[in-house]
């Protein structure tokens, strides 16, 4: 492990020994602690999601580089000591015409570009772009930070099924059929609130797009979509299959979670579940105060009429910080590491530890009180270490599973690739 690393992960032990904000408000004692940094130090820690503002891409004071007020940048990363990020090429759902399909696939580019100016242009010397899992490690060992790009929501493909490809050849490595609200592809989960659906789970054009994804060597993410959607998706893929950030449905009765069926049906594909750290997600929590409830509703008035979706990067900042603003004047309870660990738990039990890793959903809404930035990760190590998992188990949980599944759709899109020669 390099020196600075090192340095990085001894200042986040001190302010673990000093913060009432870990393992649910228990002082965990030096020799777990110790354990825990060491084991921290050892094994690849990955984010399989991580949200991203293009404006902070472009070199400059506002660039990754720097401490920004986003819960991801270079140095918070290198605090808290987390090694790897799937940084996401998001468009929100718009309207399934031609001029919507274009203007969604600009938006995606411009993320696409931002993702390579960081490795390329502003920092190469901090973090370089993975491809492969050997990128990963590789890079990992190097002392840099590692970047791989998901891509969230199919809705910039429009109807050309080549952009999968394309997305793939400029380095995405997983994909989601939709996000919130019915794409061309498949329903979203989002139809529970009426009951209303588009495809009654993938269209035929989603069906194709599963083949091509196994073809060029998509993961296929199952986070948004309806659960109808995700059967159809796990029954069609030739390889395992992800859910990039998503938690447990038994432990917090939310669509955005997986229930157990869908859980079972991932474990058979050979996939795993990347517990997301979002507190809405982890723990459902009582009504807001009148006073709470009246401010929030005056930060909502200022969003699109169609909601987060139709945000630009500029107006999800801003939300934020009115969030930030609103959760200090009226603080609300808030998930705990240890309430997503309760996630994690289960989720091994239901699947097994072979089956489930790690996501935050940083910057589009993830954090809990605990793991709030990057600069925090090492945290759910350490409540980790205190349930007693293991070393081997904790480096599965970190990266282990979810590079292994990396291999096996890469390995599948071979075989395929070969077969059509």
């Amino acid at each position: 492990m390099n020196r600075a690393r090192r340095l990085t992960l001894a200042f986040a032990l001190v302010a673990v020994l000093t913060s009432g904000r870990v393992a649910a408000g228990q002082t965990p004692d030096a020799a777990i602690v110790g354990k825990a940094k060491a084991i921290h130090e050892r094994v690849i820690t990955l984010d399989t999601h991580v949200d991203i503002d293009a404006r902070n891409f472009t070199a400059g004071p506002r660039d990754y580089a720097h401490a920004l007020d986003t819960q991801v940048n270079l140095p918070k990363m290198e605090k808290g000591g987390l090694d790897a990020a799937f940084f996401i090429v998001y468009v929100g759902q718009g309207p399934q015409t031609a001029e919507g399909y274009d203007k969604a696939y600009a938006q995606a580019i411009a993320k696409f570009d931002a993702i390579h100016r960081l490795v390329d242009v502003i920092a190469p010397d901090r973090i370089g772009l993975a491809l492969t899992t050997a990128d990963v490690r590789k890079i990992a060992a190097s002392g840099r930070k590692v970047a791989l790009i998901g891509v969230e929501n199919a809705y910039p493909v429009g109807t050309d099924l080549s952009r999968i490809k394309e997305f793939y050849d400029r380095g995405g490595r997983y994909l989601s059929l939709a996000h919130n609200g019915h794409s061309q592809f498949a329903d979203s989960n989002t139809g529970e609130r009426d009951g209303k659906w588009q495809h009654n789970g993938l269209s035929d054009l989603g069906k194709q797009a599963i083949a091509e994804m196994n073809r060029v060597g998509f993961m296929i993410d199952l986070s948004h979509p309806s659960k109808q959607a995700n059967l159809q998706a796990i029954a069609l893929s030739k390889a395992p299959v992800i859910a990039s950030h998503s938690s447990a449905r038994a432990v917090a009765n939310h669509s955005r979670n997986l229930d157990d069926e869908e859980l079972m049906a991932i474990k058979k594909s050979g996939g795993v579940v990347q517990t997301v750290a979002f507190d809405g997600y982890v723990k459902i929590k009582p009504p807001d105060s009148p006073e709470r409830a009246a401010a929030m509703a005056e930060v909502r008035k200022a969003m699109p009429t169609g909601g987060p979706d139709e945000m630009t990067d500029e107006q999800r900042a801003q939300f934020r910080v009115k969030m930030a603003e609103v959760n200090k004047a009226f603080p609300a309870s808030r998930a705990t590491v240890a309430d997503f660990v309760n996630h994690v738990d289960y989720l091994v039990k239901k699947v097994g530890v072979d089956h489930v890793g790690m996501s935050s959903d940083f910057d589009g809404g993830g954090g809990v009180d605990g793991w709030s930035g990057a600069d925090e990760t090492f945290n759910v190590t350490l409540e980790l270490v205190r349930r007693g998992y293991t070393e081997e188990q904790i480096g599965k949980l970190w990266s282990g599973n979810l590079l292994r599944v990396m291999d096996a759709v890469q390995r599948v899109a071979a075989n395929l690739q070969a077969a059509t020669k």
